[in-house]
């Protein structure tokens, strides 16, 4: 798990040094399931690294209520950073990922089908956040459709009953 913005910098200097392809996504990953999975397998098939930000408890609020987070973002992110698949974790505290994704400048930057690439307008909750910033650098924005029935709201509906 990477630390600060510092840290992880410097990681993506190297990685850029030894041509590395780094693909980028972000989410709340609040109960991991199959569908974050199968999401973020998918996801690590689109270049060498795999970088994932994940909300801090604080921003899980502001974007989804005071019963939000779960589960902790040190929690969350642990158990991120031991999926074969995912290579950097990092915790970020704005309610987007706009600040990690102008520092990375990831070659990819992915999101799930729920999102829409055609839409330019920020103000959408379609919008795909700092796709205008991937594609200024020359990369590209890929969409991962989600595995049907698998969420965490679903998951979180049925265990209140």
């Amino acid at each position: 798990m990477i630390d600060d913005l510092k840290e992880i910098s410097n990681i993506v200097s190297e990685l850029r040094s030894e041509n590395k392809e780094i693909v980028f996504t972000n989410g709340v990953f609040d109960i991991l399931h199959k569908g974050h999975v199968d999401y973020l397998k998918e996801a690590a098939t689109f270049g060498n690294i795999l970088i994932v930000g994940v909300n801090s408890d604080s921003s899980v609020k502001r974007l989804k209520g005071d019963d939000r987070p779960l589960n902790s973002e040190l929690d969350r992110a642990f158990i991120l950073s031991e999926l074969r698949s995912v290579d950097y974790v990092i915790i970020f505290e704005d309610d987007t990922p706009i600040e990690l994704i102008e520092l990375i400048k990831p070659d990819v930057l992915v999101k799930g089908g729920d999102y829409d690439p055609n839409i330019s307008d920020s103000s959408d909750v379609k919008y795909i956040v700092g796709s205008d910033i991937v594609h200024e650098n020359g990369g590209e924005v890929k969409i991962v459709n989600l595995t049907p029935g698998r969420s965490t709201t679903k998951i979180i509906n049925k265990m209140r009953g």
